[in-house]
């Protein structure tokens, strides 16, 4: 489902904030020497900052310089040591060759603070969201109903739809369902509500590397206890790449064919590889199940199904399916790769996501979720229902005059989200207004193609952020993603759990923020 105030994408490369950011320049016998200039430190905005009292949780800027060297040159090595590393786009093989052109992935030097009790409020959502997003998943006309007039306007939409038409036509069921879901929130500043951005149920990303980030942050507490008085032990533990590596292979045990492989379905060039390599790995030395990464293209020329409905691709039988691609137009420069699609979806394989949890994680179906009653068709238990209406931020259809006319009086209050993963795609601030405005004299069909969402506004805190071994002091937001997966065969529910979480911190003058988008990092909690 959507994003909102912005969806904090991680990005492989920090923009350039050289014009808002205090650079931290080592000694020059430091190997992370930066020759820029240090410029003002970003003033944020004096409402949106918590009170700043002298210690490094509550502002790491105040930092003694040559204890600040010494973190980030420890936090450097860590992460070179331990695999928390992304292709450098600067080396065009570094997506293609593993183990060529590694650096350190984008990271915030020291935890973000986070509530304990909203915390525990975004664990206890996951299960509730993993049973209503199976479902939905299940009720096809509520999807082709909810989604035809988008389909109408976008054209990635509706071949997603023609496919989910296909699968209703033949009569297709998956018994077995797996899904790898991460939800994100916001923490709203003026309310203090956990509020849900998005439901994301295809292509999580940073299942591997975000456990690493909450192991780094801990060691560098732990190691530099007294200087910073903080306690790792506020650090949560996280589990993400190892609890989805036993889920996956308590899917490939029920697809019950020992010879079976799992495929990764992954992009021509990912630079972020090992964030999907820690995952197999684990899946590997944990479970001993075997993965390959084939791209749509590949799949199209190597894939077939047997007579028995058997996924073969390049002469191996594939058991499970997990999709790191295919969420995006960009994924489909051609028809070979919707064929590819096309022939996975027929195929007895276990997919991560099917086409229907695909189109159950869709902005327009959120919003639909949102309305009065319509929870009430998918889920029983009134406690649950109101622990997810309670995460709900305002959302609304371009068709509710209402909602269209209070956007356009204010807009800086909206953000305007069409049906795209991936980060960079959100309409914020003056653009709401001249959007809605020129949908309304064109009076085309576009709107469908968009919702409306409240923005929500988290509070903006001092952080140290690290990229390219270059330390900035800025001002920031975060988003929290939780982990969750679930797994049932038939009417037996295998798995339905929390599996561990993705912070992503991002400058608060961004409005996106994805860290493989270009305009976050990877981050961690420190609970208070």
């Amino acid at each position: 489902m959507g994003a909102s105030s912005s969806s904090l994408s991680l990005s492989l490369t920090l923009p350039n904030h050289h014009h808002s950011s205090t650079l931290f320049h080592p000694k020059p016998t430091s190997n992370f020497i930066t020759n820029h200039k240090s410029l003002p430190l970003n003033s944020p905005p004096k409402s949106s900052i918590h009170a700043i009292k002298h210690n490094p949780m509550s502002n790491p800027h105040t930092i003694d310089s040559e204890l600040l060297q010494k973190l980030v040159l420890d936090a450097l090595v860590w992460t070179s040591l331990h695999g928390l590393v992304v292709g450098d786009r600067n080396l065009e093989r570094s997506g293609s060759v593993p183990g060529v052109g590694m650096v350190h992935a984008p990271i915030a030097l020291l935890p973000n603070s986070f509530p304990e009790a909203q915390w525990n409020q975004a664990c206890e959502l996951a299960p509730i969201f993993n049973e209503l997003v199976d479902r939905v998943s299940l009720d096809g006309k509520f999807l082709q109903d909810t989604l035809s007039r988008t389909k109408k306007v976008d054209a990635f939409t509706s071949r997603l739809l023609d496919i989910h038409s296909r699968m209703l036509q033949i009569g297709k069921k998956e018994d077995i369902r797996l899904g790898l879901h991460r939800s994100d929130y916001m923490l709203d500043e003026k309310t203090n509500l956990l509020l849900q951005i998005e439901l994301n149920t295809i292509s999580c990303s940073f299942s591997g590397l975000s456990c690493l980030v909450s192991d780094l942050h801990r060691s560098l507490l732990s190691h530099y206890k007294k200087p910073l008085g903080l306690d790792s032990q506020k650090v949560p533990i996280n589990t993400s790449a190892s609890k989805f590596a036993d889920v996956l292979a308590k899917a490939w045990t029920e697809y019950n064919d020992l010879s079976a492989v799992v495929l990764v379905v992954v992009q021509p060039g990912e630079r972020n590889m090992y964030d999907q390599h820690w995952l197999t790995a684990t899946l590997k030395e944990r479970h001993n199940v075997t993965s390959i990464r084939k791209t749509l293209a590949e799949i199209n020329a190597q894939g077939k199904i047997l007579s028995d409905g058997t996924l073969q691709v390049d002469s191996e039988s594939i058991a499970v399916i997990y999709f790191r691609a295919g969420y995006a137009p960009i994924d489909y420069p051609s028809e070979s790769e919707w064929k590819a699609r096309i022939l996975m979806e027929e195929s007895s394989a276990i997919k991560c996501p099917s086409i229907s949890y695909h189109l159950t994680g869709t902005k327009k179906v959120q919003q639909e979720l949102a309305k009065p009653n319509v929870l009430e068709r998918f889920l029983e238990n009134k406690e649950h229902i109101a622990k997810l209406r309670e995460c709900f931020a305002g959302l609304w259809s371009l068709d509710d005059e209402d909602a269209v006319k209070n956007a356009i009086q204010q807009p800086e209050a909206h953000v305007m989200k069409p049906q795209r993963e991936g980060g960079g795609n959100n309409i914020y601030g003056e653009d709401v207004k001249e959007t809605l405005l020129r949908l309304q004299k064109e009076g085309s069909e576009e709107e469908a193609a968009y919702i409306l969402m409240q923005r929500i506004f988290p509070a903006v805190f001092p952080t140290v952020l690290v990229r390219d071994g270059i330390c900035y002091k800025e001002h920031a937001v975060s988003e929290l993603g939780i982990f969750s997966a679930y797994l049932r065969n038939k009417e037996t529910v295998i798995s339905n759990e929390q599996c561990g979480y993705l912070m992503r911190t991002k400058v608060s003058s961004s409005n996106e923020g994805g860290v493989a988008a270009g305009f976050a990092v990877l981050d961690s909690l420190y609970l208070t």
